[in-house]
């Protein structure tokens, strides 16, 4: 079973930039895609990027060009680099893991195949 654990969030203000990571343990990790997704406060989760297991990526539109995942070539951690953040980024925000997900999926339903969920790092933007 894979478990993930997300940091690296805090409170920053608008304009500047801050790195998630998100690690994981358990057997296998070089197959997972990995997503990850925000919710703020009375809002519903949405997703923000995948990556899957060959490297390839995609975002949503509203952070596309601000926001970067990778992945770490030696250990089971991913990196959700945030730049240019805006107020309105603020949220949780959760890693999430499966085999069977992929960028097409996501395209579709963007938790399909996401199997294992962190508990969530806070990220605050002030203005």
């Amino acid at each position: 079973q894979v478990q993930l654990v997300e940091s690296g969030g805090g409170s920053v203000q608008a304009g500047g930039s801050l790195r998630l990571s998100c690690a994981a343990s358990g057997y296998a990790w070089e197959d997972y895609s990995l997503g990850w997704f925000r919710q703020a406060p009375g809002k519903e989760r949405e997703p923000v990027g995948i990556i899957d297991s060959g490297g390839s990526s995609n975002y949503s539109f509203s952070v596309k060009g601000r926001f970067t995942i990778s992945k770490d070539k030696t250990k089971p951690i991913w990196y959700l680099q945030m730049d240019i953040l805006k107020p309105e980024d603020t949220a949780m925000y959760y890693c999430a893991a499966g085999t069977t997900a992929t960028l097409w999926t996501w395209s579709r339903n963007p938790v399909y195949g996401m199997d294992y969920w962190g508990k969530g790092t806070q990220v605050t933007i002030s203005s």
